[in-house]
């Protein structure tokens, strides 16, 4: 299948086969931590702290990273994360076995994670290119690895609020930490040539931060679309953590149904991923971002009304595939449009804004959250992305109005 074109490069699938396995103990372990936080303290507030704290590190260290990742051996680098990952579950699994369980530790562990994870994802991003022989199945190979992070947080959920709720927090955390054993096995079965680039290896890490950003000005179609994705981060996505507020407080429900809401985020986010891997060459993904921010606010202001629970697990679905689309088409677009010897540097800047604005986001949400209410944190957010996505309409329309004066202004002085 023409969709599934990446998937014959024996690197890809071996990279895709781990991951799809690993990824589905990570959100096992995941909504059995944002449950156990919510239990432990009742508070919304301490949903967005404990997230802030494992995210924290990517705002602060993705910035040099790129620069690090560089001068450095990709498939090296996402070897030594994933086992320092897997020693990281094993201890949170151990702490919960033993019953020392606290909001101090967990946001210790998830700090430690965010340090990890801050490493783990820029160098994936950086070894995917590696991953794939022809050039042109990159934006192919992107989409497929979102599908299936997306597939795992559609099942990963499902799985881990069944055994959540039939054996409690410790199971969740044991199949996290198993589950890094087939992504070590097809990452030691991988034959993978890093192609060189021309990179400033012999300048510093703060000269390396200087010239992805001087790289930045000189380039405003790829800033802007990061300004988009650091502004969603803050005010948009993090709606993802108030999700068992929203399952307890406003539905009346348990694990199970906090589970329904992470899975119908994941099916909503898979869905997006698979149209992404569909699109043929030469899609406007500017247009597409726009459209799809458009589509996030509007689907939460009516998750915020929605009364009855299957209306607001399907307003969940489409936030989440308006949000899958954005971010995949942004990220497909600096992939495809950066130069290869500035690449890491630009993708830490994207992960920067993606995942280290998310945490400040989660923490000014549960604050909001707690302040106003609920739904009047919801109402907001979906304000907030409609405005983003009608700012960025008018942004790109400037764009081509100066584009065309110039084209006309060449012309008339010829």
């Amino acid at each position: 299948m023409e969709i599934l074109r990446s998937l014959r490069y024996r690197n890809f699938r071996l990279h895709t086969i781990g991951q799809s396995l690993s990824l589905l103990g990570t959100w096992m372990q995941r909504i059995a931590i944002s449950w156990l936080v919510y239990e432990l303290t009742n508070s919304v507030f301490w949903l967005g702290f404990v997230s802030f704290v494992s995210l924290v590190p990517s705002l602060v260290l993705s910035p040099f990273i790129g620069s690090f990742v560089d001068k450095r051996s990709r498939y090296k680098l996402v070897v030594w994360t994933q086992i320092l990952l897997m020693i990281q579950a094993g201890a949170l699994a151990l702490l919960v076995y033993l019953g020392w369980e606290s909001v101090v530790w967990l946001c210790l562990l998830g700090f430690v994670q965010g340090v990890i994870n801050a490493f783990d994802v820029l160098g994936r991003q950086a070894l995917l290119s590696s991953l794939i022989d022809n050039r042109k199945d990159l934006p192919n190979a992107i989409a497929l690895n979102s599908s299936v992070f997306n597939a795992a947080r559609m099942v990963g959920p499902a799985i881990g609020g069944l055994l959540l709720s039939t054996y409690g927090e410790f199971v969740c955390f044991l199949m996290n930490f198993l589950s890094f054993i087939p992504v070590l096995t097809t990452l030691s079965l991988m034959k993978v040539v890093e192609r060189p680039i021309a990179t400033l290896n012999a300048r510093s890490t703060w000269q390396g931060l200087k010239d992805g950003f001087d790289y930045l000005k000189r380039s405003p179609h790829i800033a802007s679309l990061i300004i988009i994705m650091a502004f969603s981060s803050l005010f948009v996505i993090p709606y993802t953590s108030l999700l068992p507020a929203v399952a307890r407080d406003l539905f009346n429900g348990d694990e199970r149904t906090f589970s329904w809401f992470e899975s119908a985020a994941g099916l909503g986010a898979m869905i997006g991923a698979i149209r992404m891997a569909s699109l043929k060459s030469g899609e406007n993904l500017r247009y597409r971002v726009m459209f799809s921010a458009l589509m996030m606010g509007i689907s939460l202001l009516l998750l915020a009304y929605a009364h009855y629970l299957p209306s607001a697990i399907f307003f969940t679905v489409a936030v989440s595939f308006g949000m899958m689309m954005q971010n995949s088409s942004i990220n497909t677009y600096i992939q495809t449009h950066s130069m290869s010897a500035y690449r890491a540097r630009i993708m830490s800047y994207y992960v920067m804004a993606f995942q280290g604005i998310f945490p400040i986001g989660s923490l000014l949400t549960g604050a909001i959250a707690e302040a106003v209410g609920l739904k009047n944190a919801l109402y907001i957010m979906g304000g907030v992305a409609v405005i983003i996505s009608i700012s960025f309409y008018i942004y790109l329309r400037l764009h081509l109005q100066r584009k065309l004066f110039k084209i006309d202004y060449s012309r008339w002085k010829r």
